[in-house]
């Protein structure tokens, strides 16, 4: 018979399930789900619905979709046609196949001048937001530190947490071009450090990377003994300049690796396929990770993918389409008084928020003037306060054609030029 101390539970509300006490911590512990904070996208869709019942007969001017409108190319879904029914298909795929390794050898070496090993320097991702969860638990032990920009993509922070570690946010601000600032990190800090995030172009902000900043990171990275993963989903909608690669910098293939999505630039949203390339060890390490949390992207989903890989004219077409969209929206919100101007990459346009309406309405913060577009004037867009108040509109409405964008741009035109905004 045991002689083990039991161990007391919480006492829970007697309409709570018995697991209500069994949750982890990271996750909210005995208070999971009774939390009343409401996630901002949430905001965002009950204030859509509010706005469509409110107005039943106002078209709703949708610039906070944050996915391609249009399908994939006709070449990659009739490779998929063919893929999904070949037998060597059925399987698991774990870890390959090396097949689509190869390509994005292949174009990684066509686009940026990187020469990859496909076998030891490559491997596929459920998409790069599986990546950027994985890739904190190859490093990170409690205690540890992970940089993130922020405003930014949360997830490789979540798991940080998840594995007992801590976010050190680096503010991305207008004075500072949308790069970090280091300026104020501690000995003990960087004593802490093992991973920073990066992500050029940006999102939200739509800046991009300079091979100066790069070499810069790879500096910090030898001197402070951390590994850089890059999240380049925005890669190939890079409109200043060539698409530039963190892995084109000297050193860097010594210190970090790069995460890549097909999602954005190949309008594959819904496909999630990408890769994580770079160091061997630090892919590796990943491949690894992953071996334990899936069995690899159906392969028909990655031979398909190799279409695309192999297909220039794909990602340049849709880069084109977002750059005019863009130039179109920001011709659109100058004359309605915005500051604004064609991002450096992204299909977001990341832009101040205006302070309120003349002799009237104030906007605290920018979750306020998006909610007031929403249910005032149905019109959608992304509220970020994290480092200053902006408003983040997406390109990514549907149109089926330039005409259609014109319209858009028109009625948006109509409806918000008329007010009153204070900047």
């Amino acid at each position: 018979m045991s002689t083990a101390p039991a161990i007391a539970k919480s006492v829970t509300n007697e309409q709570d399930p018995y697991f209500q006490e069994l949750f982890a911590d990271r996750i909210g512990g005995l208070g999971y789900g009774k939390g009343n904070e409401i996630y901002k996208f949430e905001k965002i869709k009950r204030a859509k619905r509010k706005a469509l019942a409110d107005f039943p007969d106002r078209s709703l001017l949708d610039f906070g979709i944050g996915e391609n409108d249009s399908m994939a190319d006709i070449k990659v879904r009739d490779q998929m046609a063919i893929e999904v029914n070949r037998p060597e298909n059925r399987g698991y795929m774990d870890n390959g196949p090396t097949e689509y390794k190869q390509a994005v050898s292949r174009f990684m070496r066509r686009e940026f001048q990187v020469d990859l090993d496909a076998d030891t320097q490559i491997n596929h991702c459920i998409g790069s937001k599986t990546a950027l969860s994985m890739l904190p638990a190859c490093f990170i032990n409690p205690g540890d530190i992970t940089m993130m920009t922020v405003p930014g993509y949360p997830v490789a922070g979540t798991h940080t947490k998840y594995y007992g570690g801590t976010v050190y946010r680096l503010p991305l601000l207008a004075e500072n071009h949308f790069y970090p600032d280091f300026s104020q990190v501690t000995d003990e800090t960087w004593e802490r450090t093992k991973m920073l995030v990066l992500n050029y172009p940006n999102s939200p902000t739509g800046q991009v990377a300079t091979s100066e900043f790069y070499a810069e990171m790879v500096e910090l990275a030898h001197k402070h003994k951390f590994v850089i993963v890059q999240d380049a989903a925005h890669i190939m909608l890079s409109f200043r300049g060539k698409p530039l690669s963190f892995l084109q910098t000297p050193g860097a293939m010594d210190v970090g690796v790069e995460a890549h999505s097909m999602s954005k630039g190949f309008d594959m949203i819904g496909w999630r396929i990408g890769w994580v390339c770079g160091n061997a060890k630090i892919v590796q390490a990943f491949s690894d990770v992953k071996d334990n949390c899936d069995s690899g992207q159906f392969g028909a989903v990655q031979r398909a993918a190799i279409t695309g890989l192999d297909s220039p004219d794909i990602p340049k077409r849709i880069n084109t389409k977002y750059r005019r969209r863009l130039e179109k929206l920001v011709a659109c919100l100058r004359d309605c008084g915005f500051t604004c101007d064609v991002p450096g990459g992204s299909y977001f346009l990341y832009t101040k928020m205006p302070k309120g309406l003349k002799g009237g309405l104030a906007f605290a913060n920018a979750e306020e003037a998006s909610q007031y577009f929403i249910t005032q004037h149905s019109m959608v867009t992304v509220p970020w306060d994290d480092a200053g108040s902006f408003l983040r509109f997406s390109v990514t409405y549907e149109a089926n054609d330039e005409a259609e964008e014109d319209r858009m741009m028109a009625e948006t035109r109509r409806r918000i030029g008329s007010l009153p905004l204070v900047f």
